[in-house]
């Protein structure tokens, strides 16, 4: 799905709450086309696929994003080392995620090195934002 229709089904909640996840989304949209001139856009199946993925983190765990966030968007999640508990992902239950992009590229550049050891490709964020935007 492109992101333009992504933005209508939960912009107005990114909206009415400050943030701007357009200007960013178009900016890593931009990113990835320049990295792979036949970029399509952003699609939930390979942001899903990203989000429950297991790697070897930084500590050398297996882990994946679930591993923190829960296979459940909706419901708290909990750090794996630290045992802080996390608000959900999704913004159908938590209207304050996603709404400060300074918030989203910080948490997205942290997570992608505690699980991927590298940070991801603008098109990885692209969609796996797609993903975790859109999931309930």
């Amino acid at each position: 799905m492109k992101y333009s229709a992504l933005y209508l089904l939960v912009g107005m909640t990114l909206v009415s709450a400050g943030g701007n996840m357009d200007a960013y989304m178009s900016t890593l949209e931009k990113e990835a086309r320049l990295a792979d001139p036949g970029f399509n856009g952003f699609e939930y199946s390979r942001g899903e696929k990203i989000y429950f993925s297991k790697h070897r983190g930084k500590r050398g765990k297996i882990v994946s994003c679930s591993s923190c966030h829960t296979e459940n968007l909706s419901a708290s999640g909990k750090h794996l080392f630290t045992g802080k508990v996390i608000k959900p992902l999704s913004p159908f239950a938590n209207p304050q995620r996603f709404s400060k992009v300074k918030k989203v590229k910080k948490w997205l550049r942290r997570n992608f090195k505690d699980v991927y050891k590298r940070e991801g490709t603008a098109q990885e964020k692209g969609d796996v934002l797609t993903f975790m935007m859109r999931r309930k």
